[in-house]
């Protein structure tokens, strides 16, 4: 009979030997059967500076992304889940900055070299220079950076940034939206973002390659709020956010909705109806080209526009009352065009 030294002895021998036998099970292609991105445990995070010493960062919170067997990689990132911890900063965020009613999702591809790679089951860890592309807002921009890839079991890998990575926000079109970011806070915005990530993947099944489920893109579909019925303080200061966009479109001189409004209009319906407690003033405001009387009139129409298409998609007419200014309220002098075209504009009021 053994004695219970010997048993011990021969587990703990046991023991040892398992990493071995692990590691010589591990494949030597790093893309075999093809990687899908776990969005949960994954974090795509961005750094902003305000008033110039404070910085703030803010992530993102519905990713998705695979690998394919040929080391093509591809990560897209859904910007109404902007993540900034505040609400009405994350509505900001969606309207004024992304224009996420525009431009739903970012998109990062890359294509993985597997002869930098064909050793990981060995090393667990690799750190490589990466070629990417990233677009956003229609603008793509070809980078390269450096990434550490780390093999956590044969079934689980993770790709993560080892610098951050710095972008002006005029290289990706994102200048206005800063502008309007500012006016809305009332801060100074540095205009330089910087990027940071860690992107986990699993393994896909043998005969089921990676896949990328589509986006949802309906108004606010990911959006990181409260669904329902939405309380005084978040209608208020989302009425207030739209008001701000610019982006309800008319031709030069007259009372027609533009199609370029559409997806505006879909938010404004959203939003709208999750404030069934509220009545709204839709106000038409024009610039100074023109008679009063001419202004008057086309900031009425337009004004008038905006109701009826809310009226079409069924809002109660008692809720909504439209009224134009014409050009009594401008928000800034008319004497350049750009100024011209801002106090040109529908804005949302709650009314008591």
């Amino acid at each position: 009979m053994k004695s219970a030294a010997f048993r011990v002895l021969c587990v703990f021998a046991f023991l040892l030997a398992l990493p071995l036998g692990m590691a010589s099970a591990q494949s030597a292609d790093p893309f075999e059967y093809g990687w899908n991105l776990d969005g949960d445990a994954s974090e795509l995070r961005f750094l902003s500076v305000k008033k110039s010493k404070i910085a703030e960062t803010s992530s993102f919170a519905t990713l998705s992304g695979l690998i394919t067997e040929n080391g093509q990689a591809q990560v897209r990132v859904l910007l109404d889940s902007v993540d900034t911890k505040v609400d009405l900063r994350n509505v900001r965020m969606r309207f004024l900055f992304f224009e996420t009613f525009k431009f739903p999702e970012a998109i990062i591809t890359a294509e993985l070299n597997p002869e930098l790679l064909t050793d990981l089951h060995m090393t667990r860890r690799k750190e490589i220079e990466l070629p990417y592309s990233f677009t956003l807002r229609g603008v793509t921009l070809d980078r390269t950076t450096d990434v550490a890839v780390t093999l956590i079991d044969n079934d689980r890998v993770v790709v993560s940034s080892i610098t951050p990575i710095a972008f002006t926000l005029e290289e990706l079109d994102l200048e206005e939206g800063r502008m309007k970011l500012q006016e809305a806070a009332n801060v100074d915005i540095t205009p330089v973002g910087v990027v940071s990530f860690n992107f986990v993947f699993n393994r896909a099944q043998p005969g089921t390659p990676p896949d990328i489920p589509e986006a949802v893109l309906t108004p606010a579909a990911v959006a990181l709020e409260t669904k329902g019925d939405m309380s005084e303080e978040a209608c208020r200061g989302r009425f207030e956010i739209l008001s701000k966009t610019g982006n309800i479109f008319f031709a030069s001189g007259s009372t027609r909705l533009d199609d370029k409004s559409i997806p505006l209009l879909e938010n404004l319906y959203d939003i709208v109806n999750r404030c069934p407690g509220f009545r709204l003033e839709i106000a038409g405001h024009t610039d100074s080209i023109g008679s009063d009387q001419q202004n008057q009139v086309i900031s009425e129409r337009r004004a008038a526009s905006v109701r009826t298409w809310l009226l079409d998609k069924g809002i109660p007419s008692d809720r909504m009352a439209a009224v134009g200014y014409g050009e009594a309220r401008p928000i800034v002098s008319n004497d350049t065009p750009q100024n011209r075209a801002r106090n040109r504009r529908i804005e949302f009021t709650v009314l008591n």
